[in-house]
């Protein structure tokens, strides 16, 4: 992280280059976290291990994704844990996949499905930057034709029309599994709704998740002016 608070994502084995200078390979390979590099500016740097949060924010990413906000509330919703066992549609850049792999671990699986095949290379590339690879697989495939996995915890979709494939996630939850739809419009949600009814699941809840800060000033405490309004509608079902 620069001076100014900006943030940059670097391997071990490269020089750096900003409008604030150059750092060397070997300066870079020779650091560890907390430690301060200068440039040939005399700007200096702070070296920082990235969370999740700033490995996406930086990562490639060439289509939209889903914001914090809502990761957040699927995540507490359906109280994911260390072990379980996911399935994702679509991957896109893989953000929600990286999120849902960093909690399961090393004991649990993600299995991601995504069409297009130059946004499974970037979500592969997304993954294994981040070293989840061994626990999150990325399937050029469109889901719709079917389902592979079995006994799943959680399965999430960020489809155009969902409930076309209703009764294969029903098929493919373990008793207790969690359903969640991400749409953003409400026809989806409410067609998603209705159909996960009449199937069967369990506790529907459909949930718009709004964020506002507050600012503290020396006038006083109050809420921002500008908030994180909506994004998306989430429909949350169960297999009970």
């Amino acid at each position: 992280m620069d001076e100014r608070g900006k943030k940059y994502l670097l391997g071990k084995s490269q020089e750096f280059q900003s409008d604030l200078g150059i750092i060397s390979e070997e300066q870079i390979a020779n650091a560890s976290i907390g430690d301060r590099l200068t440039t040939h500016l005399n700007k200096e740097f702070k070296v920082i291990k990235p969370n999740i949060n700033d490995f996406i924010d930086l990562m490639d990413r060439r289509c939209s994704i889903l914001i914090q906000k809502d990761i957040g509330s699927v995540i507490a919703k359906t109280g994911l844990g260390n072990g379980n066992k996911v399935v994702d549609a679509g991957t896109g850049a893989g953000a929600i996949a990286l999120n849902f792999g960093n909690i399961v671990g090393r004991e649990g699986h993600v299995y991601s499905y995504e069409i297009r095949e130059d946004f499974a290379e970037i979500a592969r590339k997304n993954i294994s930057s981040f070293e989840l690879e061994d626990i999150i697989e990325v399937k050029n495939k469109d889901i719709k034709e079917g389902i592979d996995e079995n006994d799943i915890d959680l399965v999430f979709l960020d489809l155009t029309k969902p409930y076309e494939i209703f009764e294969d996630v029903y098929e493919s939850l373990n008793l207790g599994g969690h359903l969640v739809i991400y749409a953003p419009y409400i026809d989806q949600i409410e067609t998603s709704y209705r159909i996960a009814k009449k199937l069967g699941f369990s506790d529907l809840a459909i949930v718009e998740t709004l964020e506002r800060e507050l600012e503290v000033r020396p006038q006083g405490t109050r809420p921002k002016t500008r908030m994180v309004g909506h994004s998306g509608y989430l429909l949350f079902a169960r297999k009970l």
